[in-house]
């Protein structure tokens, strides 16, 4: 093994292909591994772009990560998994990073650290980058978009099972009518709309179990049920929502696919290939 001079510190064998786990030095309860490609020469000049894979409630990083290689080696582009871990907020916990926000609590600004420590240790044109996020991280995905458009070049939004609508007449999580209250920000609509979209989930894709919201879950508010039933229902509420808005997106239902990440791989890398091929 031999240490290579790196971008802002020295680079080792780990911190390239598949790399280690690293944490965020921003939080070190949170963490992340990365792909760099092949390619990548730390004696070169080329800039890579960057590419987030956000997991579900399973935390399968290294499977969000690996799922997108060949992508990653066809386009030259550096990946980036986060990990949100479990039981953050409280004992058995799963879910609050999919909502952005808990209580000082700022997701979004944990994964942009994470970006910025990227860019310090690799050639990262980082800027605008692409996002991805499946179930859980469709979540994320999804309203992270609302949040940043300004940092995203394309996101591809999997099959997230609670939806959160443009709504202006309904309070955040169900409609966005308080998002400058809740994140003191306001949305960006044009910024949006410079954004590739993509929204998939697989065809039989239809089981409720997991999301339902019923008036005695802690999740329940005004317009909880709005969006429909299932992720077919809630998906579908999500583009037209998007689309009234003058948001362009591209929906994929693939056939036979119940609700597996694997299943929907060549329709998001067929999406990516058209989206970094340009």
């Amino acid at each position: 093994m031999r240490d290579k001079p790196g971008h802002g510190r020295t680079l080792s064998y780990y911190d390239f292909g598949r790399t280690t786990v690293h944490c965020a030095q921003v939080d070190k309860r949170f963490s992340y591994c990365a792909y760099v490609p092949r390619s990548y020469d730390e004696d070169g000049t080329d800039r890579y772009r960057l590419f987030v894979s956000v997991h579900g409630t399973m935390r399968d990083i290294g499977d969000h990560r690996d799922a997108f290689i060949g992508f990653a080696e066809r386009h030259q582009v550096i990946i980036l998994a986060p990990l949100f871990p479990a039981g953050i907020t409280a004992p058995g916990e799963l879910s609050s990073y999919k909502m952005m926000r808990a209580g000082t609590l700022h997701y979004d600004a944990i994964l942009l650290s994470m970006v910025d420590e990227m860019a310090q240790r690799y050639r990262l044109d980082c800027g605008r980058f692409g996002l991805f996020g499946f179930s859980g991280g469709g979540h994320f995905a999804h309203r992270f978009l609302y949040l940043h458009p300004e940092r995203l070049s394309t996101v591809s939004i999997g099959a997230p099972g609670i939806v959160t609508l443009l709504d202006a007449d309904h309070d955040f999580w169900v409609g966005v009518r308080d998002f400058e209250t809740v994140f003191a920000k306001p949305l960006d609509i044009d910024a949006i709309r410079r954004v590739e979209v993509q929204m998939v989930i697989g065809g039989d894709d239809t089981d409720t179990w997991e999301i339902a919201i019923t008036p005695d879950s802690p999740m329940w508010m005004p317009g909880a049920t709005l969006a429909g039933a299932n992720r077919q229902d809630r998906m579908k509420s999500l583009k037209a929502s998007l689309e009234t808005h003058g948001i362009a997106v591209r929906h994929d239902v693939v056939p036979g696919v119940a609700h597996r990440r694997d299943g929907l791989m060549p329709a998001i890398e067929d999406f990516l290939d058209r989206a970094y091929g340009k």
